[in-house]
């Protein structure tokens, strides 16, 4: 079962920074500069993890942080200005 992932990222390292985004956009959408929602399977978000561990310095205060929503607050998610939701049908099915 899928699970709804909001994940950001501070990364100190230009080089890092690219990796992580990289990374992140292979598993979910950018919707904004340093956060994406990624609708992710246990097993994918383990790999996801696995890959940007390396590239995350904690002396540097880097950070990515992970905020898994339920289904039920996903759709309550609120957006002022431009934007939508990622949407997964199969993440929606009860």
């Amino acid at each position: 079962m899928k699970q709804f992932i909001l994940i950001s990222y501070d990364i100190s390292n230009d080089r890092n920074r690219l990796k992580v985004m990289k990374a992140l956009e292979d598993y979910g959408r950018r919707v904004q500069y340093s956060v994406f929602e990624c609708c992710l399977t246990s097993p994918q978000l383990q790999k996801l993890k696995r890959r940007l561990q390396p590239l995350v310095n904690p002396k540097a205060w880097d950070s990515i942080r992970f905020y898994f929503l339920c289904v039920e607050d996903v759709p309550r998610t609120e957006i002022i200005g431009k934007g939508e939701v990622t949407t997964d049908r199969s993440f929606y099915m009860q």
